[in-house]
């Protein structure tokens, strides 16, 4: 019994482990790419929402295009380490819609920034409150449902728009009928459209049945397997960019490398009146049920072993809004809809969004505003693709 006591007491504790030990484990997990060109692919799902949004902006408001891409890269990065899921991150598209319907006195950058400091106020303070767990509880699983199917319906209508018409993102409306042929004519938003339908499919397949499948069939499974990793949205973006310096050269020359001057916008009373009552009343019922509810709900059935609660996406959208607006980057949120685009083309971690975050933080630093010229340019019906 004593050399059981003593064996037991000899044996040599376990070394206690160093919490930042946990933290780095945690965030190697959630920005590891599951593929690596998935994962590149899926980071472009989302840019048929913020490319308009934000250029639409700049065009009519003066937006600083440098301090939102900034902004936005950091919110990308920091949310994909966080989350490790592909977290997108969306313009706020109620006050991005009542600043484009509006004159610049009427609704200029101090009502957009006070309009989003104070959404983002709220839902920091419904986050750390414990309320907005309390409304994610209570919402019927039918309501989010609806959400989603609303927000994909809407993605869809703005997809058919953008391949059909001309578009003035300045006053957001169509202004004629797409030209069937020319380098943002019909024909090539269309052929763009069947790539990327032929590269994608129309929705995932169950590996258990296609083991069952005949010879024949497993060897077109085999190859529909390597035509489903071509990164067919990566390309269509990248083929938007080149045709958009053959559209007009000159871009080259209007290019200044730096980033923006980063600067605090003022804002009166006035403004602060205006934004909120014009820009945060309308804009935060959607934040809520879409940015928190709907995108929890939608990551809980995408991702089911990862856990985070309504509570921590309220607050990260809240603080957001809350540090960046005060410089004039883009009010933002997170959206279903860019969740379920962003998977649907392959991402499937964090690192999907860090890495578009990353690529933000660089166009912005290094190119600034002068990636204006190079988006004005940009296809959009090859964007609506």
């Amino acid at each position: 019994m004593e050399s059981q006591s003593q064996t037991q007491t000899s044996q040599p504790e376990s070394p206690k482990r160093s919490p930042f030990t946990g933290i780095f484990h945690k965030l190697k997990t959630n920005l590891v790419f599951r593929s690596k060109l998935a994962e590149v692919n899926g980071a472009m799902g989302d840019l048929g929402t913020y490319i308009p949004i934000v250029l639409a902006l700049t065009l009519a408001k003066d937006l600083d295009l440098g301090t939102t891409l900034i902004f936005t890269g950091i919110y990308n990065a920091v949310t994909g380490a966080v989350y490790g899921v592909p977290m997108p991150v969306q313009p706020m598209k109620s006050i991005a819609a009542v600043a484009i319907s509006s004159t610049a006195e009427e609704f200029g950058i101090p009502e957009i920034m006070a309009a989003g400091i104070c959404t983002g106020g709220i839902l920091f303070v419904l986050g750390i409150s414990g309320l907005m767990q309390f409304v994610f509880n209570i919402i019927p699983l039918s309501v989010v449902r609806g959400i989603q199917l609303s927000q994909g319906l809407a993605f869809a209508m703005s997809a058919v728009k953008y391949i059909r018409k001309e578009q003035n993102f300045v006053k957001s409306k169509s202004v004629g009928d797409r030209p069937w042929l020319g380098l943002d004519g019909l024909v090539l938003a269309l052929a763009c459209v069947l790539f990327i339908v032929l590269v994608n499919g129309d929705g995932e397949q169950e590996e258990e049945e296609e083991e069952e499948r005949n010879g024949s069939r497993r060897r077109w499974v085999s190859i529909r397997k390597v035509v489903s990793n071509v990164p067919s949205a990566l390309l269509i973006f990248l083929l938007g960019v080149v045709l958009a310096f053959i559209r007009k050269p000159s871009i080259v020359h209007d290019i200044n490398f730096g980033p923006s001057k980063i600067k605090l916008v003022r804002m009166d009373k006035e403004a602060w009146k205006n934004g909120f009552l014009k820009g945060t009343i309308p804009q935060l019922p959607l934040s809520v049920l879409n940015s928190v509810v709907a995108v929890c709900k939608l990551s809980y059935d995408l991702f089911p072993e990862k856990k985070f609660s309504a509570t921590s996406v309220s607050m990260t959208v809240g603080l957001m809004n809350m540090v960046g607006c005060w410089f004039g980057a883009m009010p933002t949120c997170h959206g279903a809809g860019g969740l379920a685009g962003q998977y649907k083309f392959g991402g499937r971690s964090g690192g999907c969004v860090a890495l578009l975050g990353v690529a933000k933080l660089v166009l912005g630093l290094v190119l600034g505003g002068s990636l204006v010229g190079i988006m004005e340019k940009f296809p959009v019906g090859v964007l609506g693709a």
